[in-house]
């Protein structure tokens, strides 16, 4: 009963014309059957003036809408005397707009749920346990208390030995990720099964979960222009619904076969069919962890004929890997990375984690320093276990080894100096591995129609050239300033444009870009706040998937707009010919409806990689 009393403060005009339906019955079973039809009959005509205000305002916006077939349909079925055809056109035109309004609840629930799992809630130490405050209360350095099965309220760096999160509503991982005592914790993640404490690093508005939700916030507002598509239709739908109604009055004779053909005409389908397809696309683009912020968008990457890829931090990993050690008589290579491992243990630099990461890969011992200081850009200086070790750039290492020479390195690579006791000890080479499935990546976006692919990065020529190779692309652009970026995709000529990245230096051209994608796994950074589309995930392969989905939500939108019109032009020439009357045409027309709801509705399916 609540759900019904919910219905009716939801779709009252509805209500209302069930309630003169109904009412209408008993009067004709009662016996007063001639009181029915002027009821009816003004009813109708109310909701056509309605309707015709609603129309002339879009008129006086210069927007030619399909309103003018559903009035049209009201004033003839009434004038010709088919009351009963009249009131079912109310339902249909009234009902229709009840029934889009439900798919799009039914198409938006993947995006809805990010907005109403929202963390309200913290659990924060006082000193004598832990008190509940508002999640916006809380500071950076507060420790919080995340129970079992609890949302983590804000980002945090894990103070419990480990435990299991699900990061599906954030990253579209379905598998659960494990974290230890040390790794970072993002908002919106659900903990497992044992409780756990963590110290947050940043506050409720600034963390991955609040923006999230601004951004999802944002894309269910959003009207998608191919929406436009529907109203684009509407002058010839018109012309041929009237002209078809016409000949079927002239030739017969009789002013009835005029409505019968418009109770078939009315414009439902057409109005339902593309904002209940492109809400489903958003939808199944948050099931894959991509944010897609608006209809738009996706019509955008259905078309899309370039695609301009960031080179560090989209198509590379984005953080240095070990690639050769090269050690100086007498040390060796693995004495010399572990010594250089443990003195980076004290460094902030980017390249410290892989260079400590690929030590203890080989299972060598990591030693705790006596004493350590880093120059910043420059390198550290650390005594561990009785030496002097220094790490960092030659000119550095060779102001502390006057026998350092430089090395070569390849396209790509970056190599860090070692002195050991004032000796040149050697050096440690590092490069920015290209992602593993970058290739396959743009291969795929090739099959789907985006066949031209660009690099633009900052970084050295050399490099650029290198990693562009690897990939098979023949445009690179390299040693790029935001400014230039921006220039170079301007001039692009085949478009609409993807523009890739992750940076805040990417920002700009990603605003620029036809479609702004911006790998926003890492953080929501002023990428993210600037492209059309972010990607949850640490996955390139992604920025296929947001094609894909776009492809096939046009498709469906548009494979639902001419279902709606195919089956309403076929009905309405055999109503031309007095096979149908105008109840039964107006009953069928509602079938014509759901099916263009259920064919939009298509567009909520769909597996990654298809």
């Amino acid at each position: 009963m609540t759900r019904v009393f919910a219905a009716v403060r939801r779709y009252p005009i509805v209500a209302l014309t069930l309630a003169i339906i109904v009412l209408g019955a008993v009067l004709a079973l009662s016996g007063a059957g001639w009181l029915v039809q002027w009821i009816f009959s003004g009813y109708a005509v109310i909701i056509a003036v309605w309707q015709a205000v609603g129309m002339v305002r879009a008129l006086l916006r210069r927007e030619f809408g399909l309103d003018i077939l559903a009035v049209t349909a009201i004033v003839a079925t009434v004038l010709v005397g088919e009351f009963v055809a009249s009131i079912v056109v109310v339902l249909m035109l009234t009902g229709g707009e009840a029934l889009e309004d439900y798919a799009n609840r039914r198409a938006k629930r993947e995006l809805d749920a990010l907005l109403t799992r929202s963390p309200q809630l913290a659990h924060r130490a006082d000193g004598q346990g832990f008190a509940d405050v508002p999640v916006d209360d809380v500071l950076v350095g507060d420790v919080l208390l995340v129970r079992p099965a609890e949302i983590v309220p804000v980002d945090g760096i894990l103070l419990s030995p480990e435990t299991s999160l699900d990061q599906s509503s954030i990253t579209g991982e379905s598998i659960p990720v494990e974290k230890r005592e040390g790794d970072t914790v993002l908002s919106g993640a659900v903990n497992g099964s044992v409780a756990v404490e963590i110290r947050a690093t940043a506050a409720a508005g600034a963390s991955q979960y609040q923006q999230i939700v601004a951004l999802v916030a944002q894309a269910s507002e959003s009207k998608a222009p191919v929406v436009r598509l529907a109203d684009r239709f509407a002058v010839p739908f018109t012309v041929f619904s009237l002209m078809i109604g016409a000949v079927a009055w002239w030739v017969s004779g009789d002013a009835v076969r005029f409505a019968e053909v418009l109770v078939l005409a009315t414009p439902c389908p057409l109005l339902i069919a593309a904002p209940v397809a492109f809400i489903g696309g958003m939808s199944r683009a948050a099931r894959d962890g991509i944010i897609v912020k608006g209809g738009g968008v996706l019509e955008q990457l259905s078309s899309a004929k370039t695609v301009v890829f960031d080179k560090t931090g989209t198509l590379t990993t984005g953080t240095p890997s070990l690639t050769e050690v090269r050690a100086e008589p007498p040390f060796t290579a693995d004495d010399l990375l572990a010594s250089v491992a443990s003195a980076e243990q004290y460094s902030s630099h980017v390249l410290a984690a892989s260079m400590i990461s690929a030590a203890q890969a080989r299972g060598l011992d990591l030693h705790p320093a006596d004493s350590a200081s880093e120059e910043a850009t420059n390198g550290v200086v650390a005594q561990i276990a009785g030496r002097e070790v220094v790490v960092g750039k030659f000119a550095f290492v060779a102001s502390h080894a006057p026998d350092a020479r430089r090395t070569t390195i390849g396209p790509g690579e970056l190599a860090v100096y070692v002195a050991i006791d004032g000796a040149f000890a050697g050096a440690v080479l590092a490069a920015d591995r290209l992602r593993d499935n970058a290739a396959s990546t743009l291969e795929r976006l090739h099959r789907l129609g985006v066949t031209e692919a660009m690099i633009l990065t900052g970084d050295a020529q050399e490099t650029a050239e290198h990693i562009a190779a690897e990939l098979g692309v023949s445009r690179v652009r390299a040693e790029c300033l935001p400014a230039d970026k921006v220039a170079e995709v301007s001039a692009i000529r085949a478009r609409p444009v993807i523009m890739v990245g992750d940076g805040v230096n990417d920002a700009p051209v990603l605003a620029a870009a036809d479609v702004g994608v911006a790998m926003g796994a890492k953080g929501a950074t002023a990428a993210s706040e600037s492209a059309d589309a972010v990607i949850l995930v640490d996955d390139i392969s992604r920025t296929a998937d947001a094609v894909q989905i776009g492809r096939d939500t046009v498709r469906i939108a548009l494979q639902s707009i001419w279902l709606g019109i195919a089956i309403s032009a076929a009905l309405m020439v055999v109503a031309a010919f007095g096979v149908i009357p105008a109840t039964a045409g107006a009953l069928l027309q509602e079938v014509v409806d759901l099916a263009t709801i259920l064919a939009a509705l298509r567009a909520l399916g769909g597996r990654r990689g298809r």
